[in-house]
């Protein structure tokens, strides 16, 4: 797990430079979370660091596969100095706790809801999880080390390559919009945006037209 997360760190450190600020939330029986914020220009991210330690697994499966399963990390982009985006560092936390908490499995298209605003003031309380790869790039994995065997016997080699950590940027969406999307889907909330040229990164927006 810790060389996953390591590996996982470097990567983000590449993409995105060195982080001026981090925090790490631990939740009872989970894992420790850490959000790392990186300042760009007039933008600032924010990323989780734990997520992708344990694979995602189908909450439907009777046992969870300790190495197979989709990885991922949160990553969350608004403007600078507009609101006090700092206090979505725990919202955050809990989004990326989910899969461990909840059984969650997240993948583009979904809606994580964190039942309040993403910050003080914030007209969002719900995100869109969209397509990766635009900021920061997928992290290949090699597959785990081969089980080691009984002392009379052959070590027995793993079966297949773990999966890709994804690194899934976050859209926050009014409550009108989540609502929206539930009926309509996220492609067409997401050319809703598009056509009306909706800065997703300012804090204090508010929502697109829906007529």
């Amino acid at each position: 797990m810790g060389e996953i997360l390591a590996l996982v760190e470097a990567r983000l450190l590449t993409a995105l430079g060195e982080p001026d600020a981090r925090a790490a939330v631990t939740f009872l029986g989970t894992d420790r979370i850490e959000v790392l914020r990186f300042v760009d220009g007039d933008v600032v991210r924010y990323a989780t660091l734990g997520m992708s330690a344990q694979p995602m697994a189908d909450p439907t499966a009777v046992l969870a596969d300790p190495v197979k399963g989709p990885r991922a990390e949160l990553i969350l982009s608004v403007r600078a100095g507009l609101a006090d985006t700092d206090k979505v560092l725990r919202p955050l936390a809990v989004l990326a706790a989910s899969p461990q908490v909840e059984g969650l499995v997240v993948a583009p298209g979904a809606s994580l809801d964190v039942g309040g605003p993403l910050w003080p003031g914030a007209p969002f309380s719900s995100v869109l999880v969209a397509e990766p790869g635009g900021l920061v790039e997928d992290l290949e994995l090699d597959g785990p080390a081969p089980h080691s065997g009984s002392a009379g016997g052959g070590g027995r080699e793993a079966a297949g390559p773990r999966d890709p950590v994804r690194f899934l940027p976050l859209l926050p969406m009014t409550h009108n919009e989540a609502a929206w999307k539930r009926v309509r889907g996220a492609q067409e909330l997401q050319e809703r945006w598009l056509s009306h040229g909706t800065d997703l990164r300012d804090p204090l927006r508010g929502s697109v037209p829906l007529d």
